[in-house]
């Protein structure tokens, strides 16, 4: 394990403190995600949690629960979320997001906004003054508006790019694509992600503005918390 992964492993523990028995628990998706799974299961083998219900953001994390024998749920069957614990790409001062890069957004998203708290668990190196300095944005979009969505994010300024993977276009669970759109620094967050609201054939996008509860961060010095 590298020295990232350590800070990961660390700060998502140090998240899972805060889930307590009889919870629902939303589950993120992505490497620090899988940490927290992993505790999750081992507190519960050991008896200290029980009764949890894992609300997975992905197909992927939905496997990765049920091997690690966690009960999972869906969000129709509960559709208030105790906690949700997730990472992210990039966090700023306000504790803005960019998430997508699993491209996973659109669960993300739905499950965030259902959570009474969203505790994100980055690295440092995920910590920026702005967004949009390190990451380009996520947007999904339907297969059928591909081309016209392209032309559109750069009318706005992004220079797009789709994502691809073993040759072909990336596929998320909704059978949707996804264009990393480069923005360089997002001067105005809200004002990018209502443009983005406003188009039909842009399914979600990767601005999670006002949705993170608290940020954990791991570095080389400890852990930090971020709280609004």
């Amino acid at each position: 394990m590298n020295q990232t992964d350590k800070q990961k492993k660390i700060a998502a523990e140090k998240a899972v403190e805060q889930i307590e028995s009889g919870m629902i628990v939303g589950l993120g998706t992505g490497s620090t995600a899988l940490f927290a799974i992993k505790r999750i299961a081992e507190l519960l083998e050991s008896g200290k949690l029980n009764n949890i219900v894992g609300i997975p953001t992905s197909l992927a994390t939905e496997d990765e629960a049920l091997k690690a024998g966690i009960r999972v749920g869906l969000l129709d069957e509960f559709p208030e979320i105790d906690i949700t614990i997730d990472g992210a790409d990039e966090v700023d001062g306000n504790l803005y997001l960019i998430k997508g890069g699993g491209g996973a957004l659109l669960k993300e998203k739905i499950i965030a906004q259902a959570s009474e708290r969203v505790i994100i668990v980055v690295d440092e190196s995920k910590l920026s003054n702005q967004l949009g300095e390190k990451w380009a944005l996520p947007v999904e979009v339907v297969p059928m508006a591909l081309e016209v969505e392209k032309r559109f994010l750069k009318t706005i300024g992004g220079s797009p790019m789709v994502r691809e993977r073993r040759g072909g276009y990336f596929v998320t669970d909704e059978g949707n694509y996804i264009i990393d759109a480069s923005f360089g620094v997002i001067k105005d967050p809200e004002n990018l992600a209502s443009k983005l609201h406003e188009r039909a054939g842009i399914v979600e996008h990767g601005l999670f503005l006002n949705i993170a509860s608290q940020v954990i961060v791991a570095g080389k010095s400890g852990i930090k918390i971020l709280d609004h």
